[in-house]
């Protein structure tokens, strides 16, 4: 079995609460990653529709004009997507679903127990593997399998933040009176569009969550069982 190796390009770490909502957002990138094809725009996830699933969703290629996906934004066959979950609280993946373009789908595999941890990583094509066509802006496709459920396709954008004030207090036009209210501010990503993978995956598929209970780890007492999850794209090498 041939191997492809792959080399972590952008990763944002982030702690999933069992039943909360939770994002991690990185729109603004260095030069080397903005506005490429691994270029991650926002991370989700949140308890499904059946509180014993969870619900995955990276967001890359952020700021699409309106309309679908150009010729120049498409997801890239030389880029794995990668959801890492860490089940023991040691902030290490114990487990990983890889998605990655093949023609006109996205190929998911796993959950599975990674080969190696860190950086690098091989497509794990042993392990359960799911396929969903890519949707258009015309066309939906899901696939539900292994009961799991998997999208993959242009979405808008549904970060909201407004830009243009944020610039003008950088620039230090805006001082001190600072951010507008709600009423007043300009949603910069309104009618912009990002490509979105979404896994729907049933919690007994992930294991059992750490409880997160020391203070000098940074955690309060008390708090309720939760997986340290994060997600990363990695260019092939």
């Amino acid at each position: 079995m041939k191997k492809t190796k792959l080399f972590a390009v952008i990763g944002t770490l982030f702690l999933l609460l069992l039943c909360v909502t939770l994002i991690s957002s990185d729109h603004l990138d260095g030069t080397n990653i903005e506005g490429t094809t691994s270029d991650i725009a926002d991370f989700y996830a949140f308890e499904g529709e059946d509180p014993d699933s969870t619900v995955f969703i990276a967001t890359i290629q952020g700021n699409l004009n309106p309309g679908g996906v150009t010729d120049n934004a498409n997801f890239d066959e030389d880029v794995l997507i990668e959801f890492n979950i860490d089940n023991t609280g040691d902030l290490v993946e114990d487990l990983v679903i890889q998605a990655i373009k093949r023609g006109d789908s996205i190929h998911f595999f796993g959950p599975v127990v990674p080969n190696q941890t860190g950086l690098e990583s091989q497509i794990i094509t042993t392990t359960t593997h799911n396929v969903v066509q890519i949707s258009t802006s015309t066309d939906t496709f899901i696939t539900n399998e292994n009961g799991m459920s998997f999208f993959a396709g242009p979405r808008r954008d549904s970060f909201y933040f407004d830009m243009n004030r944020f610039m003008d207090i950088k620039l230090g036009n805006a001082a001190p009176s600072g951010f507008y209210t709600p009423e007043e501010s300009t949603d910069f990503f309104n009618e912009l569009n990002t490509l979105a993978i979404v896994i729907e995956v049933p919690n007994t598929l992930l294991g059992d969550a750490p409880t997160h209970i020391l203070e000098s780890q940074g955690y309060i007492n008390g708090l309720p069982q939760a997986y340290n999850v994060w997600v990363s794209s990695k260019r092939k090498q």
